[in-house]
């Protein structure tokens, strides 16, 4: 199989692919990199806490799964935190590493002190965190600030990519100014598309994104929550209007509903845009479930990509194609991503599901009559218990015909 659409790891759309699908997609990069939150905006999930010695085997693993850039903390926080950036810095990765800067030179000289490749700056922009959290600050106020600390982090031998909080609920005159100020003063490595409530539309993405390049002509990253179940689709949206930079955590952790999940926006940049995003797929699965475990959390069942039932099958229907060709029932191939397609047995099996469980499990072939008792007491087991069957529980059932054979 060789279509964009059609490959060994995935079948998906071709109507992602029709040219004139594509022809509205002019701005579309080659390559997009990643620039991964899990150490810093992943550990804001409440209740979650990576030590020293974790943030630097994550780190280690993100590398290892092509991650272009890590972030690790905002140094400030907590002395392990300076340690674990200084321990990552140390590591040499491939990867570059970033730290979490405050508007504040405070902030900036840690950084820098660190040996750090680049630096996330942030400043409120967004209207609701001006009116409360910063109350005391005009409008003024933030833009000097904001480019008093731009101009002082120019003069580091690093990256700045500048993080304007709260950036879509900026009112959009305000928004103007910012961007415009950026024109007549020490110009950014990029600017980051801040949707740190995760409240806006794919549309207006893309809007933002063409009027941070219409204006200030710089690098842009885009930076999503799932607070209404959009991170991936506003991601994308950017990316598809010329943003060339996302940003991602591991299986989705971070504040609230979570940051875009790194896996997540990996597979559809690939497999739906056909762009070179770096990513080792292959380790995706166990990354985030190494990661998972160092939060002290478990990621749902069903979760896209990387949950453990994301490739299991219930339902009968179909069944036999679950091993020999997965893709006839999965738009991804589970290997392609770290997994195996797995069956189960309950309320929803069938004939094929039965012939296939007494084959794994080495038990002998039935006639066709057995066959259908065996099913008809497996579905009145999952009915009666609401939920699966173990393979004890098959054994049982088929003990049970044996012994009436």
């Amino acid at each position: 199989m060789s279509e964009p659409w059609k490959t060994d790891s995935w079948w998906v759309s071709p109507f992602n692919y029709l040219q004139e699908v594509r022809a509205q997609m002019p701005d579309l990069p080659d390559r997009v990199l990643f620039h991964d939150a899990t150490l810093r905006d992943g550990e804001q999930t409440p209740g979650v806490v990576f030590r020293r010695e974790e943030k630097v085997r994550i780190a280690t693993m993100l590398d290892e799964a092509g991650v272009d850039r890590i972030e690790v903390a905002l140094p400030a926080v907590s002395a392990e935190d300076l340690e674990a950036l200084r321990d990552v810095v140390a590591l040499r990765p491939k990867a570059e590493v970033f730290a979490f800067c405050r508007a504040m030179k405070s902030d900036i000289d840690i950084a820098s002190e660190c040996g750090v490749d680049g630096i996330i700056l942030e400043f409120p922009l967004g209207k609701p965190r001006l009116d409360y959290q910063f109350k005391k600050w005009s409008k003024d106020d933030v833009m000097k600030r904001m480019l008093d600390a731009l101009n002082y982090a120019s003069t580091k031998k690093f990256k700045v990519a500048l993080f304007p909080m709260e950036a879509t609920r900026a009112e959009p005159d305000f928004f103007d100014r910012f961007l415009e100020s950026l024109t007549k003063n020490a110009l950014p490595y990029s600017v980051v598309l801040a949707d740190t409530t995760g409240c806006l539309i794919p549309q207006a993405a893309m809007y933002m994104v063409k009027r941070i390049k219409e204006v200030a002509n710089t690098v842009v990253e885009v930076h999503t929550h799932s607070d209404f179940g959009l991170g991936v689709s506003t991601a994308l949206a950017a990316v598809v209007a010329g943003a060339e930079v996302v940003h991602t955590s591991v299986g989705g952790l971070g504040e609230r509903t979570g940051n875009t999940p790194l896996e997540e926006i990996a597979v559809s940049l690939k497999a739906l845009l056909n762009i070179d995003v770096g990513i080792d797929f292959s380790k995706l699965t166990r990354l985030g479930r190494e990661v998972a475990d160092m939060a002290g959390i478990r990621f749902s069942l069903s979760k896209p990509v990387i949950g453990e039932r994301t490739f299991t099958r219930e339902s009968g229907m179909g069944i036999d194609f679950i091993k020999e060709y997965p893709l006839v029932l999965f738009a991804l191939n589970p290997a392609f991503v770290g997994q195996e397609p797995q069956y189960v047995i309950g309320k929803k099996s069938g004939l094929a599901s039965i012939h296939m469980k007494l084959k794994d499990l080495g038990l002998p072939a039935f006639s066709d009559e057995q066959t259908m008792d065996i099913l008809n007491r497996v579905k009145a087991k999952g009915i009666q218990k609401k939920a699966l069957l173990s393979d004890a529980e098959f054994r049982d059932i088929v003990s049970g015909i044996e012994k009436k054979a």
